[in-house]
């Protein structure tokens, strides 16, 4: 599996808690990554216009960062074998009102909990708690890790 001892963990562990910064450059690095040039990620007033109140973060841009600290606690990528969420609420990335673009004007906060823990198997199941603010952006999140 990965560098972590299942034995050593227990349910309702707390193996990743932490802050992901976010600015409308990260917006523009997903975009370019992705093909995703959508307007609601970039323009402030297209997306007012279509009901948002302002400009928001790409659903995988949020997938992609939150999964990231958990794959550098496990130490091997190759170890998640699933992971899966709701888009419960869109994460606004409000303009830097001052500085480059690369200002961090949001972040997603991450509690990652143990949920499961199989160790005859070797699986591990990870709950992650994403919110930016008071909101729950991505609910029912898990990340199965197996050997």
């Amino acid at each position: 599996m990965s560098l972590i001892d299942l034995s050593e963990l227990t349910i309702g562990d707390v193996v990743v808690d932490t802050e992901i910064p976010l600015s409308r450059a990260s917006l523009i690095d997903y975009a370019a990554a992705s093909g995703d040039h959508n307007p609601i990620h970039w323009s402030e007033r297209f997306a007012e216009e279509v009901g948002l109140d302002g400009v928001i973060a790409h659903g995988m841009l949020s997938m992609a960062v939150v999964i990231a600290p958990i794959v550098e606690w496990l130490g091997d990528p190759g170890a998640v074998v699933d992971y899966r969420t709701r888009f419960s609420a869109p994460v606004l990335v409000p303009d830097a009102e001052s500085g480059p673009p690369s200002t961090p004007t949001t972040s997603l906060h991450l509690t990652a909990t143990v949920g499961a823990v199989d160790a005859a198997v070797g699986t591990l199941r990870i709950d992650a708690a994403v919110t930016a603010g008071d909101a729950d952006v991505l609910s029912r999140t898990q990340i199965r890790v197996g050997r």
